[in-house]
């Protein structure tokens, strides 16, 4: 139960209360062995009162220190009524009420529900998925170490020693350690790791590169403009961690619920046992006793036992039958936050498109589109940008037919020159065409990345090349609809054209463009700030960019496992493969789920009211109070089983 004890409003750290399970569940074990020995012990010997209760306190103290520290911490920070305070007055008042004159000793009752309440926080412990562990994974986009040149010497050096203005030496396929501005040469630059954009950025003299993005094709030196710790990376690294501190849990539903249950209990305990006997016949100490125990019998039977252990075995079941759904949720808070989804966000690259690449239109002029297609792809044939690889998709034959390609030459940021068969082909951008004077033409239709081809310098076409939008997300927006969330927004770094096409075809309410990393988060805390306090925001993105985001939102949803080790971290939620309809699902089962739990405080709070009367009334006595408390929770407690077949639901 580690790190969801942050959720407690009052913040402290509850670790002492639950020291990891196995130390738990040894504890309820010895507290029930020495209860039977205290139990024993009181039907064989003759002891008074007070020794008995001595005996008595060893178990009741083993098992329920964590519980009466809680409930100080508790009153010591203003956040008094939660269900510890609940369990110390009721346990201690059955501990005490031997003492009254003609009331009988409740030892082992006070021990018993100590007892329970315990294994309700060990199912619990359980049920609250693991504390996350670091964003280590994170720091993989941020190397420690950068060749830079001194003295017109190179050397690697450890990147926080690197100062500002500093000349850095980044070789193809090395990440870039601090950010900068390129002195010399030409490449480009896999920026995925922090804008999600899955179209590498070509690179000239005088761009900005920032840290954490790969160089794909050319030497390059960096004049270094900002030191390590201030560097994009360390930025976004910082953004998460802070992100994950600031972030108030959601309360569990039981803290919510005890802390109006417990004043109300209380205080009717006390008008019970104190107010009566003002208006009965005889001395008021004589009538004192049998109020005071009826007073403290009403809170006996009030002890939400039943609630306490289905409770939270209800979101246990629902987050087991969601894992073999493939959704992992990190713990019961989230099944909770999820269940109120009034607003979803999705990152666009990988999450609604498949964040690859493929020809979408071919536009040839005066050859044919086969072709175009054959030398496009004879010239990208080795290359490593994804835009080649689409290319070589188009045209398979490409790597198996006999024609002779040579002098192929890349030209960094701007694309592939190369001989096929004795014709000089060009493939690439405007600047590449403009470079060797081919009178390009503009495509007028098509959102995409526009690859132009040129043979012997004259314009010979361009191809379009798109990241397809998912089969299933037009889909999984529309079951999001029906489920009443109202505002699907999009949010993507890829260009303004590009994001209203798909916009447009998935039906979504809105959409942002042009975003980095930091803007994603803005747009997230502008709509936290703008929906109704009743619902809450998801967002669904992959790529280590949407980690602080993920950490921002109500709920995270990391989505296709295989995506960064970050997201994962960062999310409160993890759909293992990359369909996007498992959001919905997702929120089915949280809404089933949360159903059984609504019903199983009514359930409960019915029968309990039922047996406070009795108790008030004097008809009833600590046997039917601690039956109609086993009984209910025997009941909750196969309700709450049901919640585990929420993995037969859609």
């Amino acid at each position: 139960m580690a790190h969801e004890h942050e959720h407690h409003h009052h913040g402290h750290d509850h670790e002492h209360h639950h020291e990891g399970g196995m130390g738990a569940v040894l504890r309820i074990i010895v507290a029930a062995l020495l209860l039977a020995v205290a139990v024993y012990v009181e039907k064989h010997t003759s002891l008074a009162t007070w020794q008995l209760l001595l005996v008595y306190l060893v178990p009741y103290l083993v098992v329920g220190f964590g519980t009466l520290g809680e409930a100080l911490e508790g009153i010591q920070s203003g956040d008094v009524f939660n269900e510890n305070l609940l369990m110390t007055i009721a346990t201690i008042g059955a501990l005490v009420i031997g003492f009254l004159p003609g009331a009988e000793t409740q030892f082992p009752e006070a021990v018993f529900v100590m007892l329970f309440f315990q294994v309700g926080e060990l199912f619990e412990g359980y049920a609250q998925g693991r504390s996350r562990k670091s964003i280590s994974a994170l720091m993989d986009i941020r190397p420690d170490r950068a060749n830079v040149e001194r003295d017109g010497q190179e050397m690697t050096v450890e990147a926080a020693c690197v100062a500002v203005g500093e000349t850095m030496i980044v070789r193809p396929g090395e990440r870039v350690a601090l950010d900068g501005v390129v002195k010399e040469g030409a490449s480009s630059l896999d920026t995925a790791a922090l804008t999600g954009e899955s179209v590498p950025r070509s690179l000239a003299v005088g761009d900005e590169v920032l840290s954490g993005c790969i160089n794909l094709s050319g030497v390059i030196r960096v004049t270094t403009t900002r030191n390590f710790g201030e560097s994009t990376a360390s930025k976004i690294i910082k953004l998460v961690e802070s992100a994950s501190a600031n972030k108030s849990r959601n309360e569990r539903f039981i803290t919510k619920f005890a802390r109006v249950y417990t004043p109300i209990v209380i205080a009717l305990a006390v008008l019970v046992a104190f107010v009566p006997p003002l208006f009965m016949h005889g001395a008021y100490i004589i009538n004192f006793p049998s109020w005071l125990y009826r007073g403290l019998m009403f809170l006996i039977v009030s002890c939400p036992c039943a609630l306490v252990i289905s409770i939270p075995l209800t979101f246990f079941g629902g987050i087991g039958g969601a894992s073999r759904k493939g959704i992992l949720v990190k713990g019961a808070n989230f099944l909770e936050t999820l269940a109120k989804a009034g607003v979803a966000v999705f990152d666009k690259t990988g999450t609604l498109t498949q964040g690859k690449f493929a020809v979408t239109a071919v536009h040839p002029q005066k050859i044919d589109e086969k072709e175009l297609l054959h030398l496009a792809a004879h010239v990208e044939q080795y290359s490593t940008h994804p835009i080649g690889a689409a290319l070589r998709d188009a045209y398979p034959a490409s790597t198996t037919d006999s024609c002779k390609v040579s002098d192929v030459t890349e030209v960094a940021g701007q694309g592939v020159k190369a001989l096929v068969r004795g014709r000089a082909v060009a493939v690439g951008n405007t600047k590449l065409m403009g470079s060797i004077g081919a009178r390009w033409s503009l495509c007028p239709e098509d959102d995409g990345t526009v690859v132009h081809v040129a043979i012997d310098g004259v314009y010979a076409g361009h191809i379009v090349i798109n990241d397809n939008i998912k089969p299933k997300s037009a889909e999984a927006i529309a079951q999001l609809h029906q489920l009443g969330v109202s505002r699907c927004v999009m949010l993507t770094g890829d260009a303004e054209s590009v994001a209203a096409a798909v916009a447009k075809e998935l039906n979504m309410s809105e959409y942002a463009a042009e975003l980095l990393p930091s803007g994603k988060v803005e747009h997230i805390k502008q709509l936290l700030a703008s929906k109704p306090e009743s619902s809450s925001l998801l967002f669904v993105g992959d790529g280590i960019n949407d980690a602080p985001v993920l950490a921002h939102a109500d709920v995270g949803i990391a989505m296709g496992a295989l995506g960064s080790d970050a997201a994962i971290e960062a999310a409160d939620v993890v759909l293992m493969d990359d369909n996007p309809q498992r959001v919905a699902t997702a929120i089915s089962i949280s809404r089933h789920t949360v159903g059984i739990a609504k019903q199983n405080v009514w359930l409960a709070i019915g029968i309990k009211v039922a047996v406070m009367l009795l108790a008030v009334f004097g008809l009833g006595n600590l046997g039917l109070a601690v039956f109609a408390d086993v009984g209910v929770m025997v009941l909750a407690v196969m309700n709450a089983m049901r919640s585990l077949s929420v993995a037969r639901m859609k």
